[in-house]
């Protein structure tokens, strides 16, 4: 019978694991602050053409919730 998972005497065999491992992962930070940056840089251009979005807090709406009851 084959053995499912493998665990090697020589530990020197996980080198290579650990090296690809940490440039994927690398990558991976990279890639993500990337996405980040370009997004802000799309968000200040949306605003630039569109103008400031109207943002309401959750207490605004609240707020408003309440004034609507009281009606």
């Amino acid at each position: 019978m084959m053995e499912f998972l493998y665990f090697p005497e020589d530990k020197t065999e996980y080198i290579p694991a650990v090296i690809s491992l940490l440039i994927f992962a690398v990558g991976a930070v990279l890639v993500m602050r990337w996405i980040i940056n370009v997004n802000k840089k799309q968000e200040q251009r949306a605003e630039e053409q569109f103008g400031d979005p109207v943002e309401h807090s959750p207490a605004q709406d609240q707020q408003g919730r309440e004034h609507e009851d009281s009606k």
